[in-house]
């Protein structure tokens, strides 16, 4: 098998207005969604958030992904900063708490991993949800041959399959608002962030 570079690999063609662009011309929208205190619900509470979140499923009929994100929490610099604040204040009782919480929180890091997640909801068009003129069967060969092809889109189509992906963002934020959990859609730069660690998880 011939070397290949990174770049023919990761199948991303442009990240362009909140959407990135694939090189077989699907487009797709990340939305960081956040959590919900499941546990702290009474019973009936997390009925209903089962329930609802079952409707909400039931009710989607496009693909969704749904992606968790586990990082190390890196806790030097916050550390850093309590430390600070302890050698900083004047208040003896106060240094004294500071010192203890510092320590405690260095010991709890040297015994177990503390974990940071972020929740994100992937949104996608492809491209064979617009049959070309060869047929839908060649349209859905095309989404998986991504490595083989470049496709180009003109601004209207860009446009276009941009519409109608907003479309499902907006049926996803109107059902996930029930539960409680609040969407964001990822910028330009906030994308490019979050392909790179996915790309580069040791980072």
């Amino acid at each position: 098998m011939p070397n290949q570079s990174t770049e023919q690999l990761v199948p991303i063609s442009d990240i362009r207005e909140g959407v990135v662009i694939l090189k077989n011309g699907s487009l797709c929208m990340v939305l960081e969604a956040s959590a919900i205190n499941f546990e702290l619900r009474s019973n009936d509470e997390q009925v209903a958030i089962l329930q609802n979140f079952q409707n909400f499923i039931n009710s989607v009929d496009f693909p969704l992904q749904i992606v968790v994100s586990s990082r190390r929490l890196k806790i030097e610099e916050y550390i850093k900063t309590v430390d600070g604040i302890a050698e900083s204040t004047e208040n003896e009782l106060l240094k004294i708490q500071t010192m203890e919480y510092s320590r405690f929180v260095k010991e709890l890091s040297s015994l177990s991993n503390i974990m940071t997640k972020k929740f994100y909801i992937v949104i996608s068009f492809y491209v064979y949800e617009t049959p070309s003129k060869t047929g839908l069967i060649q349209s859905v060969k095309g989404i998986f041959k991504s490595k083989e092809i470049n496709k180009e889109l003109t601004e209207e189509q860009l446009n276009t399959y941009k519409n109608q992906l907003l479309q499902k963002a907006e049926l996803v934020y109107a059902g996930l608002s029930g539960l409680g959990v609040k969407l964001k859609s990822l910028e330009d730069e906030e994308l490019k962030k979050f392909y790179y660690e996915l790309y580069n998880p040791g980072k």
